[in-house]
């Protein structure tokens, strides 16, 4: 069983349902990717999500990434990819996959630039995010495709159209 636990900061629409917004993504992106089968196996998994803001994920971004700017989303899997097969044979029958963190301005500015609805902006996010706690990155060609489909993919099931394509 997949657990998100999400927060969100003021400057986020509190009348917006983002912790089912960000429990779907992330299913979705579980679903799409090489370890779907986590899902089925009989132990929780648990991953959070902070709805912030650009001040905090400037910070965050500059101490763990060396970047000093904000960025959209940042990712801090908890378990080495090549560790995600052996998570049946968890001690306590929970696994943390990890943390996203997501910056508002970045994300609204990003959304508004597209000309996408914010709440869809997000869900890819979210999605991308979750897709870097199993492991995936963009470092090189190979691995932007290979992680790109896994996005177009998931983001298909929840009738959001490719955000990779001419038209997005």
């Amino acid at each position: 069983m997949l657990r998100t636990e999400l927060t969100a900061s003021p400057v986020w629409d509190s009348e917006r349902d983002w912790s089912n917004l960000a429990a779907r993504a992330a299913k979705a992106a579980i679903t799409a990717s090489s370890h779907a089968d986590l899902l089925a196996r009989n132990f929780d998994m648990e991953l959070s999500v902070k709805l912030s803001d650009d001040a905090e994920v400037h910070r965050l971004n500059n101490d763990y990434r060396g970047k000093d700017k904000p960025t959209n989303v940042l990712s801090f899997p908890q378990i080495q990819p090549d560790l995600l097969g052996a998570l049946a044979n968890t001690d306590d029958g929970e696994a943390l996959l990890g943390d996203i963190i997501l910056a508002y301005e970045t994300c609204s500015e990003e959304a508004a630039g597209k000309n996408v609805a914010l709440t869809t902006h997000i869900t890819h996010l979210i999605v991308h995010g979750t897709l870097h706690l199993l492991g995936y990155d963009h470092e090189n060609e190979t691995d932007a495709a290979l992680m790109e489909n896994c996005e177009i993919k998931a983001l298909a099931t929840l009738g959001i159209a490719n955000p990779y394509s001419e038209q997005a």
